[in-house]
């Protein structure tokens, strides 16, 4: 079984789809390009496994190609409450943690579903809010954020709702807490509003999309997870004279960019295979230079900072 009934994720797709919308406003959200850049808007949404499923590929892409794209993070919604799944049969929030376990395997990333059932999550809205706070102060240290957050949710069991991991979350990632507070309780919901009208006009649909963009002109949109070369092929159709970036395969090297990998990020990031990608990893460990937490489903190994 590969497809969720509650979230409508569908693992061999690579998305997770909107079952239902509440009504919205028409916006004047436009789109904006990046001046010189291959604008990437991503729709994706915190408590999206697939997108937790492409993270690998969107480290490299930012590795090799950082230089040509800008990757433009916006707030898809979904689940905006439990109201809205709780007609028609629709399963309960424990059957999510299932659907998170059968996630894990199929995108070599570690999942553990665990929240589902000791303590649900009944939106996707707050952490939504709370990483277009964070977008508002730092866009860079949004992205840590975002990271963060989901680490919390498909690692760590914690329901990202709570504002007392939000907080955390912002502290961690090097934010102005204080102001992020100020924001996420005012202005981040406005911004956050924009993001839904603005995927709506576009016609997003589900998790994660990204549609390529250069002088405010849609140019292609890729849907759901796929293979790096799928990334790099749209890149180049766009401007065939963009260059790959040259980036040390050094492990010390790409944990000081990146300084919690999965196996498989760090597979992806090294071209090398998942299978030797834990064995350099536990030779790394044995050497004092990463951590290893173990989960379920995988592990996560994280730079021990001298």
């Amino acid at each position: 079984m590969n497809q969720n009934p509650l979230l409508n994720c569908d693992y061999e797709k690579g998305v997770c789809e909107i079952r239902e919308t509440p009504n919205s406003e028409s916006s004047t959200e436009q789109l904006q390009s990046t001046k010189d850049k291959i604008t990437i808007i991503y729709y994706t949404d915190p408590i999206c496994s697939s997108c937790w499923g492409i993270e690998p590929q969107l480290r490299k892409l930012k590795l090799e190609y950082g230089n040509a794209v800008e990757l433009d993070y916006r707030m898809g919604g979904l689940l905006p409450s439990w109201d809205i799944y709780n007609s028609g049969g629709i399963s309960k929030p424990s059957d999510v943690a299932h659907h998170w376990e059968e996630v894990s395997p199929y995108y070599k990333m570690p999942i553990e579903g665990g929240v589902w059932i000791t303590d649900p999550l009944n939106s996707s809205y707050p952490p939504s809010i709370a990483f277009k706070a964070a977008q508002m102060q730092d866009k860079k240290k949004a992205v840590v954020y975002m990271r963060i957050l989901r680490e919390m949710v498909f690692l760590d069991k914690l329901n990202i709702t709570k504002i007392e991991h939000l907080e955390k979350a912002a502290e961690l990632a090097g934010l102005n807490v204080t102001q992020w507070k100020e924001d996420y309780e005012s202005k981040a919901q406005i911004e956050f509003k924009k993001d839904l009208d603005l995927g709506r006009q576009l016609g997003v649909r589900g998790f994660p999309t990204l549609i390529f963009t250069k002088d405010d002109e849609i140019l292609d949109i890729l849907y759901g997870v796929k293979p790096y070369a799928d990334f790099e092929h749209r890149i180049k159709k766009i401007s065939a004279d963009v260059t790959k970036e040259e980036y040390s395969l050094e492990p010390e090297q790409l944990f000081a960019i990146y300084p919690t990998l999965t196996t498989q990020e760090f597979a992806v990031l090294s071209n090398i295979s998942f299978e030797k990608s834990f064995e350099k990893l536990q030779k790394l460990t044995e050497e004092n230079k990463v951590s290893r937490k173990k989960y379920k489903n995988g592990d996560l190994w994280i730079f021990n900072k001298n």
